[in-house]
């Protein structure tokens, strides 16, 4: 009987590209290009989004 594995649910904030390099513009003495690492800050770079927290109500 085959196995299925579960899927992953992707972050809808950054569609599953938690981490993008954005050039600046300018280049190294080598002729590359500076980049910057930008993460996604709803999922922390993983690509994923965890499932809710359960909320806990406190009572009087």
């Amino acid at each position: 009987m085959p196995q299925t594995t579960p899927t992953r649910r992707v972050c809808r904030n950054c569609d599953g590209f938690p981490v993008v390099h954005i050039t600046t513009g300018t280049r190294t003495p080598d002729g590359q290009r500076h980049t910057l690492a930008a993460t996604c800050p709803a999922c922390k770079g993983t690509g994923a989004r965890t499932t809710a927290a359960a909320l806990t109500h406190a009572g009087k």
